[in-house]
C-alpha cells in the first residue's frame, strides 16, 4: 500500500476541525505527537502537584494553622510526592525523549510505535485513576512511599487507588524503556556508532536500562500490597508472619534508581545545551559516557541508605554508606566537564542556558547534603526532618525540574515550530530560581532545628515561624515562574516567531529536520561522519547533511485506536479491583475491563498491519 505525504500531513497554515485533531492524537503512533501527549499530560499533573505543594506550604506558613485538616494534609503530602515523581517529572522527561532521541540518532520513529502509543495512554489513565480518588471518598494518605503497615491499615480506598493507578502508569513507563532500548540499538542512522551519539541519546539509553531493571521491583511490591489490601493476604502483616521491612526494600530497590531515572536524562540534555551554546565540543565526551554508566550501576547499590534507622546493623549500614558516597565521583566528573566545556567557549546566555547554569550550583548543594545524609551517624539526626526534605528537593527540583525547563526551551522550536519569548523565559527563570532557593534552602536549618517532616502543624515559640514563612513565600515565587512559562507557551503558539530548522546553530542531527519535522522525519536518513555530525558538515562540508541511503519509498506505521481502548479497559478493570471488596457487582467491571483489553490485544495480534509506503515521487515533491 502506498500513500502520498500530503495525505498524511496537514500544513500548519490549514485549519482542521477539533474532532479531526482529537482523532489524530487518539490514534497517533508518531513519536513527535506522542511527545506532545506526554508533555501536556505531564504538564497537567505538574500543575496539580504544584497546587498540592502550595496547599502544604499555606498550611505551614504560620504556627498551629488550620487551613486544612490533619487528614487532608496527609492526603496532600502523599499526592504531591506521588504526582510529581510518577505523573509529572517522568512523563515530561519521556516527552523530551520521544521528541528528541529518535531525531538525534537519525531514526524515522521508535522501534515499536504501537507500544509507544500504548505506553502514553496507560500513563494518562493510570494518572486519572489515581486522581479521581479525590472525588470518590478520599485520596491515599500513607505518604508517597506507602510504607507498611501504614498503607495496609489505611482506612478507605485511597491506597487502593494508589496501587492500581501506579500499576497502570508504571506499565506504560516500562514499555517506553524497552522501546527506547531497542530503538537505540537497532535504528541508528548510517555512521551513527554508539560513541558518536549525543549525550542525551546516551542518557536515554542508560535511563531505559534503569527503567527495565528498577520498575519490576515496584510492580512486585504493588502486587503484594494489592493482595494484602484487596484479597486478605498477609505479606506485610507481622501478626500473620509477614514482614513490613520487605516493603521498604522493594520500594527503594526501585526508588533510588528512580532518582537517576529522573536526573540522567537531564544530565544528557545539559551536556547538549552546554556544547551548543558554548560553541564547543563537549569536554571529555568519553568520560561523560562512562560516568553516566557508573552512576546508573551504583544507583542500584545504594537503596538501603534510605533505611539506616530500621536496624539493619552496622556492617550493612557501612556498606551502603560507602557506596552512596562513591556516586559523588562520577557526578563530580560531569560537573567539572560541563565547566570545562564552557571555559574558553563563546558562551551565549539565553533561557535554556540560564536554566542549565542555575542547575549547577543548585544540584551541587543537593549532592553535598547527599553526602551528609549518607553518613550513618549523622543520618540518625537528619532522618525524618526537614533537612531531608530540603536535600531531595535540591536534587529533584534543582536537577530534574531545572532540566525539564532547560530542555523545553531548547527543543520547543523543534517540537512546535515556534520559539519561546526570551524576555518571558528569563522572567520565568529568575522568579522560579529565587523562589526555589527561598523555599528549600531555609528548610535545611528548619530540619537541623528539629522540625519533623510530615507534621500537620508546628507549635509557637519554637523559632520555626520565620523559616516556614520564608519557605511559603518562596513557593509562591516558584508558582509565578511556572505561570509565566505557561503564558509564554500560549504566546508562542499564538504570536511566536516561527522557528527555522536550526535556530540555535546546533551540532546534532535533530537540527537538520524541519521545525516541526514532517511525520517521516527525513526523506533520506543522514550519514553521520563523527561526533556532532551537523557541526562537522558546517565546518568541514557544505553545511548540509550527506544522505546515508539512496532515495527510496519510505515505510511508515499506521495509526491505531487500539492502544487508547486497551488503556480504557485497564482503567475500568482498575476500578473493579478497587471496589470489588465493597460490592461483588464490581467484579463485572473487573472482568469486563480485562476482557476489553484482552480483546484489543487479540485484534492487534490478528491484524495484518504492515503500514504504508510514501512513494519516491512524493518525497521529491515535498523536498522541492
Amino acid at each position: 500500500m502506498s500513500i502520498t505525504a500530503t495525505d498524511k500531513i496537514t500544513s500548519t497554515s490549514q485549519k482542521r476541525s477539533f474532532g479531526a485533531v482529537l482523532w489524530d492524537y487518539l490514534t497517533t503512533v508518531d513519536h513527535k505527537k506522542i511527545a506532545h501527549i506526554y508533555l501536556f499530560g505531564g504538564g497537567f499533573f505538574f500543575l496539580l502537584g504544584g497546587l498540592e505543594a502550595l496547599i502544604i506550604r499555606i498550611q505551614l506558613a504560620v504556627p498551629e494553622n488550620d487551613f486544612v485538616s490533619a487528614g487532608v494534609y496527609n492526603e496532600m503530602i502523599t499526592m504531591h510526592g506521588t504526582t510529581m515523581i510518577f505523573l509529572a517529572a517522568m512523563p515530561i522527561l519521556l516527552a523530551l525523549m520521544n521528541a528528541a532521541m529518535p531525531l538525534q540518532i537519525g531514526a524515522r520513529d521508535v522501534a515499536f510505535p504501537f507500544l509507544n502509543s500504548l505506553g502514553v495512554w496507560l500513563f494518562i489513565f493510570g494518572g486519572l485513576l489515581l486522581n479521581i480518588s479525590w472525588f470518590l471518598g478520599g485520596a491515599p494518605d500513607a505518604g508517597w512511599t506507602a510504607y507498611a503497615p501504614l498503607s495496609t491499615q489505611s482506612p478507605g480506598l485511597g491506597v487502593d487507588f494508589y496501587v492500581m493507578g501506579l500499576q497502570i502508569a508504571g506499565a506504560g513507563t516500562l514499555m517506553s524503556g524497552i522501546n527506547f532500548l531497542v530503538t537505540i540499538i537497532n535504528m541508528r542512522a548510517p555512521g551513527m556508532t554508539y560513541m558518536r551519539m549525543p549525550l542525551f541519546a546516551w542518557a536515554t539509553f542508560i535511563t531505559s536500562v534503569l527503567i527495565l531493571f528498577a520498575f519490576p521491583a515496584l510492580t512486585i511490591g504493588l502486587f503484594l500490597l494489592m493482595f494484602d489490601r484487596m484479597f486478605g493476604a498477609a505479606f506485610f502483616d507481622v501478626a500473620l508472619g509477614g514482614n513490613t521491612i520487605i516493603w521498604q526494600h522493594l520500594f527503594w530497590i526501585f526508588g533510588h534508581p528512580e532518582v537517576y531515572i529522573l536526573i540522567l536524562p537531564c544530565f544528557g540534555l545539559f551536556s547538549d545545551i552546554f556544547a551548543t551554546f558554548s560553541k564547543k565540543r563537549l569536554f571529555g565526551y568519553t568520560s561523560m559516557v562512562f560516568a553516566t554508566m557508573l552512576i546508573a550501576f551504583l544507583g542500584f547499590m545504594v537503596w538501603a541508605h534510605h533505611m539506616f534507622t530500621v536496624g539493619m546493623g552496622p556492617i550493612a549500614n557501612t556498606i551502603f554508606s560507602v557506596a552512596t558516597m562513591a556516586i559523588a565521583i562520577p557526578t563530580g566528573i560531569k560537573i567539572f566537564n560541563w565547566l570545562a566545556t564552557m571555559w574558553g567557549g563563546s558562551v551565549k546566555i539565553n533561557s535554556a542556558m540560564l536554566w542549565s547554569l542555575g542547575f549547577i550550583p543548585s544540584f551541587t548543594i543537593g549532592g553535598m547534603t547527599g553526602i551528609m545524609v549518607a553518613t550513618v551517624a549523622a543520618d540518625y539526626q537528619y532522618h525524618d526532618t526537614y533537612f531531608v526534605i530540603a536535600h531531595f528537593h535540591y536534587v529533584i527540583v534543582g536537577g530534574t525540574v531545572f532540566g525539564i525547563f532547560a530542555g523545553l526551551h531548547y527543543w520547543w522550536p523543534k517540537m512546535f515550530g515556534r520559539i519561546l519569548n526570551e524576555t518571558m523565559g528569563k522572567i520565568s527563570f529568575w522568579t522560579f530560581f529565587i523562589g526555589f532557593h527561598l523555599t528549600f534552602f531555609i528548610q535545611h536549618f528548619l530540619g537541623l532545628m528539629g522540625m519533623p517532616r510530615r507534621y500537620w502543624v508546628f507549635l509557637k515559640d519554637q523559632d520555626l515561624d520565620l523559616g516556614n514563612m520564608i519557605s511559603t513565600v518562596g513557593a509562591f515565587f516558584m508558582a509565578v515562574g511556572v505561570i509565566v512559562f505557561i503564558y509564554n507557551g500560549f504566546h508562542s503558539w499564538l504570536k511566536g516567531e516561527k522557528a527555522p530548522n536550526d535556530p540555535w546553530d546546533g551540532r546534532t542531527l535533530e537540527w537538520t529536520t524541519q521545525s516541526p519535522p514532517v511525520f517521516y522525519n527525513w526523506s533520506q536518513l543522514p550519514l553521520t561522519r563523527g561526533l556532532d555530525p551537523l557541526w562537522i558538515e558546517k565546518t568541514e562540508g557544505n553545511g548540509k547533511m550527506t544522505a546515508g541511503e539512496p532515495l527510496a519509498d519510505v515505510h511508515m506505521p499506521n495509526g491505531s485506536i487500539l492502544p487508547f481502548i486497551m488503556s480504557v479497559g485497564f482503567f475500568i478493570a482498575g476500578l473493579g479491583f478497587i471496589y470489588q471488596k465493597v460490592n461483588d457487582l464490581w467484579y463485572i467491571a473487573l472482568f469486563g475491563g480485562m476482557a476489553l483489553s484482552l480483546l484489543m490485544m487479540i485484534i492487534r495480534s490478528l491484524q495484518d498491519d504492515v503500514g504504508f509506503y510514501i512513494p519516491v515521487e512524493e518525497l521529491e515533491r515535498e523536498a522541492d
